[in-house]
């Protein structure tokens, strides 16, 4: 059985850090590209950070500079490193698993920055 969970989220004031962590069970974990996603409430879901299996990223505009996504392949988890942390930054952060084959979601975990 497939197993994403995710953890590591909470309430913060900006400018204030969080790291994630989504651990990985049931699947070859350095064979999936890994991802997080954000959810804010009354929009889609935004793409955030990507980290493939040649541990190479990529990060949507508005989190370059201060999110970082890496990996411990043998925890088979993945983090998301989040620095200077914005109001707009709030929403529910998901991770996925994906390969060729299959994609694979966490439950979520809830990311609010406010003062």
């Amino acid at each position: 059985q497939v197993q994403l969970v995710e953890s590591g989220g909470g309430l913060v004031q900006p400018g204030e850090s969080l790291r994630l962590s989504c651990a990985a069970s049931g699947i070859s974990f350095t064979h999936y590209t890994m991802r997080w996603y954000r959810q804010a409430p009354g929009k889609q879901r935004d793409l955030v950070a990507t980290i493939t299996s040649s541990t190479s990223t990529n990060y949507a505009d508005s989190v370059k500079g201060r999110f970082t996504i890496y990996r411990d392949n043998p925890k088979n988890t993945v983090y998301l490193q989040m620095n200077s942390l914005k109001p707009e930054d709030t929403a529910v952060y998901y991770c996925q698993a994906t390969n060729y084959l299959h994609d694979y979601w966490g439950q979520g975990t809830q990311v609010t920055v406010s003062s």
